[in-house]
């Protein structure tokens, strides 16, 4: 009895050890690709981050791990003439950018969504259609609209002004939202005496909201990695560049510095990774909710 009371708990102890070890391998097994695809998408940040610490000596090697960690790669290209500027115009084109587009977007989804007026399907066709159209095509008579008759080339007024005539993309994207919020609701705030701009607000707007930030979120990132426009625009006015186009600048100098240039990377996609980090469950609402209803 002795000999059997004092082996017990090692036999269990191991046969826990054992079950817990299985359970753990078959959650791999299960998860494997999910895992690997996870590591796909992971690793690059890794290396960019690991690579904007290291010295500049250590950085044209083929080590993975800094030596010593080296903080100080962050500062000297914040305080990069030029680099602040570009992060002011970044940070306005895509505020102005998002904001604009979301006070022109949501009226027009709405309508789509809610009024039954004669070539409302049409309308939305037309819509819809002009996603098909890629900007490259009317780039040409879009600057000298903006560049000969206006004047503003050399700023990102030309890319920020468009944004309040709509987006496609977002009057689409909140149309199909909208559609999945029962009428019922609008009809009850009418018949308490509200109109259709005060129901909008009021009403369908706050039960919108996960739409509402996903065009958001959608339109923020394309403002903020947007190349393809401030090259055409801005490309002459340095005081213009916003952080895609400068970046490129900043690694045509810094060629053989490949650290400060992961370290200028690291602060150009900060910002975006922790605002979808905070935003990714309204964004994810968002995106999956409008495909209820067609």
């Amino acid at each position: 009895m002795t000999a059997t009371a004092l082996t017990s708990p090692v036999t269990l102890t191991t046969a826990a050890r054992t079950a817990r070890r299985t359970r753990f391998l078959h959650w791999i097994a299960v998860h494997s690709l999910a895992i690997a695809a996870a590591l796909f998408f992971v690793l690059p940040f890794v290396f960019v981050f690991l690579t904007a610490l290291m010295s500049d000596q250590q950085a044209l090697t083929r080590d993975l791990w800094p030596d010593s960690w080296h903080w100080e790669n962050l500062r000297a290209v914040w305080e990069t003439p030029g680099f602040l500027t570009w992060w002011k115009n970044t940070l306005m084109y895509a505020g102005l950018g998002t904001a604009l587009t979301l006070l022109s977007s949501i009226p027009v989804a709405y309508a789509l969504a809610r009024f039954k007026f004669r070539g409302r399907n049409l309308a939305l066709m037309l819509v819809i259609s002009t996603m098909m159209l890629p900007p490259q095509v009317v780039i040409v008579p879009m600057y000298l609209f903006w560049a000969k008759q206006l004047h503003l080339s050399g700023t990102l007024w030309p890319l920020i002004i468009p944004m309040a005539f709509t987006d496609a993309f977002s009057v689409f994207l909140l149309r199909q939202f909208l559609l999945t919020i029962p009428k019922d609701y609008v009809d009850a705030a009418k018949v308490d005496g509200c109109g259709d701009f005060r129901a909008l607000v009021r009403i369908v707007l706050p039960m919108a909201k996960p739409a509402v930030a996903a065009v958001a979120l959608f339109q923020f990132f394309y403002c903020w990695n947007d190349y393809f426009g401030p090259q055409i625009y801005a490309s002459e006015n340095p005081a213009a560049w916003t952080l895609s186009y400068g970046l490129e600048s900043f690694k045509g100098a810094h060629h053989t510095n490949w650290n400060l240039t992961m370290a200028a990377t690291l602060l150009v996609l900060a910002p975006v990774i922790i605002l979808f980090f905070f935003a990714q469950k309204a964004f994810i609402e968002g995106v999956t909710l409008t495909g209820v209803k067609g």
